[in-house]
């Protein structure tokens, strides 16, 4: 695997009160499913080797890979977006091409470094819709990255549900590799989407800074 780019993080220093706030906004029970829930935000990821959680996201034009190792029952999700470059180009190679390049390399490292060996990994990709309105199909270009980046790291994706023009809720079980991709109807899940475009307005001025504070 290439090397990942190193970005530099600026540190976060919050209140408590604040980080609470933010724990419970990311994690909840689920009655139907009776599964502890962690929701992945844009531009985060999580791993688990719990049998008792669900990974949940809400996806509209960026992609989320979901990675997990078969026999361990050890996973995780990402959710990420290629920034737009000056020029209006998506996924153009330098910066942007790099920045996908490290939210996918983040996820597979983690997994491999408990153990589990690449050819092992079983990778899902869904997202991408074109819910930003505009000539360039934004959530196509994400979409064709990720396949890209699988193929040139060897890895071949299990399924992929991406493209189309709704928003998706992903409910992930890295235990099992269950995946419910449900399009977006709910109004609940319609505010989320507002969390999407702003980390797509941060993008370019955090690329332009070489500063990522995402991960």
């Amino acid at each position: 695997m290439k090397q990942a780019t190193v970005f530099k993080r600026q540190k976060r220093v919050l209140d408590p009160v604040i980080d609470a706030m933010e724990h419970d906004r990311r994690r909840y029970f689920d009655l139907k499913h009776k599964k502890n829930v962690v929701r992945v935000l844009p531009g985060d990821h999580y791993i688990t080797d719990s049998k008792n959680e669900m990974i949940v996201t809400i996806l509209g034009s960026c992609v989320a890979a979901c990675i997990r190792d078969p026999e361990t029952g050890m996973g995780g999700m990402n959710h990420f977006m290629l920034p737009e470059s000056s020029s209006g180009q998506w996924g153009a190679v330098s910066a942007n091409m790099r920045y996908g390049n490290f939210a996918m390399e983040t996820l597979i490292n983690k997994i491999l470094k408990f153990g589990c060996p690449r050819e092992r990994l079983e990778v899902k990709l869904f997202g991408g819709g074109n819910v930003i309105p505009g000539t360039i199909k934004v959530g196509d270009k994400n979409g064709q990255f990720a396949l890209n980046y699988l193929e040139y790291e060897g890895l071949t994706p299990k399924t992929y549900d991406l493209g189309g023009t709704y928003a998706r809720r992903i409910h992930y079980f890295p235990e099992t590799g269950k995946v419910d991709r449900l399009f977006l109807k709910r109004t609940s899940d319609a505010m989320y989407l507002k969390e999407e475009r702003e980390y797509n307005s941060r993008l370019p001025n955090e690329m332009g800074s070489g500063e990522i504070d995402l991960f």
